[in-house]
C-alpha cells in the first residue's frame, strides 16, 4: 500500500495519516513513512497560548484527550479486551473536573498483551523500546495502562490492589470507568503508602466535598482504607452559616401585629431547621448581640439559604448590633448605605 498524506491536527503539527480500517475492524491512523506526532505533553510546554486554550476545550471534553479517550475505548470495544478508565479521566467523570494529559486504562495482564499485539503500529506506538505504556500517533496522548494486582503509591503489596476491569466498571457514555467505590480505594491507598501521591488522598477530599458523600460511605469501602475515608471526610465537612441577631425581625415589621406574624412564622422556620440537624453557634457565649445559625449538611444549606461559612463576612463592625443589616445575605449593597460607609 502506498504512504498516505499526512493531515494537519488541531495543534498545527504533523497529525498522522488519513484513516483506513485495520485488522480490529475500526477506522485508525494507518503507520506512514516519517514520524508521529510530537509528544502531547511537550505541545503543552512549547505553547502556553495554546496549552490555554487547550485546557478550555477539555472541560468541554473537546480536547485531545478526550478524543484519545473515545479512540482508545472504541478500539477495546472492538477487540472485545475488558478495561477501566482510571486516574484523572476518572475523577472527571465522577465529578471533579481537572485538565489531565494523558489517559490512565485498567487492563489484565492478558489484555495487555492483546493491546499490543491488536494495536501497536497501527496508530499507536510505544514511547519508548519495551515500554507497556502506548502513544496515540495523531494526537501525541501518551496511553498509560495499569495491570490487576499490581499496586500502585510504593508498589509494594497491600490489601487494595488493581482488581480486575471487567468487575469494577460503570459506563458512561459508552466509556467504562472504575465505579467510585474502586477509585475511591486506589485513591486512598496510594496515598496512605507513598509520600509522593499525597495528591491522591486531595483527589479523595475533593471527591468528598463535590460529591457531598456521606460519612457512611466508607461502609462500601476496604477496611484497610475505611478509616482514612473517615478521617479525610472530617476535614472536608464545611460548616454552613446563617446570622441570627436579636433585631432582624423587629427591623422588618412596621406594626405589631406584623411583628407577631414575622416571630411566628421564624419559629416555625427555626422549628424545621431543628429537625433538620441545623444548631446554634453563640459566637462569644451567653448574652452576646449575635450568633449563627449552622449546618455541616450541603442539601440543608440549600433548603435554608445557608451560606458556606469561608465565604462569610459577617461585617460586625457596620451598623448598630441589631439593625438587621449585618451578615445578612439578601442585604448586599445596604450596610454601607445605612451606616454612611467610609
Amino acid at each position: 500500500m502506498d504512504d498516505l498524506p499526512i493531515e494537519p491536527s488541531r495543534t498545527g503539527v504533523a497529525a498522522g495519516p488519513r484513516r483506513s480500517l485495520d485488522r480490529a475492524g475500526d477506522p485508525s491512523p494507518v503507520r506512514a513513512a516519517g514520524p508521529p506526532s510530537p509528544a502531547y505533553e511537550e505541545l503543552l510546554g512549547r505553547d502556553p497560548t495554546w496549552a490555554l486554550s487547550e485546557g478550555s476545550r477539555h472541560f468541554d471534553e473537546k480536547s485531545a484527550v478526550f478524543d484519545a479517550l473515545t479512540k482508545i475505548a472504541r478500539r477495546l470495544k472492538a477487540l472485545e479486551i475488558p478495561y477501566a478508565i482510571v486516574g484523572g479521566m476518572a475523577l472527571f467523570r465522577h465529578g471533579l473536573r481537572r485538565f489531565t494529559e494523558a489517559v490512565d486504562i485498567l487492563v489484565t495482564r492478558e489484555g495487555l498483551k492483546a493491546i499490543h499485539e491488536g494495536l501497536d503500529g497501527l496508530g499507536y506506538l510505544p514511547p519508548h523500546r519495551n515500554s507497556k505504556h502506548l502513544r496515540d500517533t495523531e494526537s501525541g496522548v501518551r496511553i498509560k495502562f495499569l495491570t490487576t494486582g499490581g499496586h500502585r503509591g510504593d508498589g509494594k503489596a497491600n490489601p487494595v490492589a488493581f482488581p480486575d476491569p471487567s468487575r469494577v466498571g460503570v459506563d458512561f457514555d459508552g466509556v467504562n470507568c472504575l465505579n467510585l467505590e474502586a477509585l475511591i480505594e486506589l485513591k486512598l491507598a496510594s496515598g496512605m503508602t507513598s509520600p509522593g501521591r499525597l495528591k491522591d488522598l486531595s483527589d479523595v477530599l475533593e471527591l468528598i466535598k463535590v460529591r457531598e458523600l456521606p460519612e457512611d460511605f466508607s461502609g462500601r469501602l476496604h477496611p484497610y482504607v475505611a478509616g482514612k475515608f473517615r478521617e479525610l471526610w472530617g476535614e472536608a465537612r464545611r460548616r454552613f452559616v446563617a446570622p441570627l441577631r436579636p433585631g432582624w425581625l423587629a427591623a422588618e415589621a412596621a406594626t405589631i401585629e406584623e411583628l407577631i406574624a414575622a416571630r411566628r412564622g421564624a419559629a416555625d422556620e427555626l422549628e424545621a431547621m431543628r429537625r433538620d440537624g441545623v444548631t446554634l453557634d453563640v459566637e462569644a457565649g451567653p448574652g452576646h448581640d449575635h450568633a449563627r445559625l449552622v449546618t455541616t449538611d450541603p442539601a440543608v444549606a440549600r433548603r435554608y439559604g445557608m451560606i458556606e461559612e469561608s465565604e462569610y463576612w459577617g461585617r460586625d463592625d457596620e451598623g448598630p448590633a441589631g439593625d438587621g443589616t449585618e451578615g445578612r445575605a439578601d442585604t448586599e449593597g445596604t450596610s454601607d448605605a445605612r451606616s454612611g460607609g467610609d
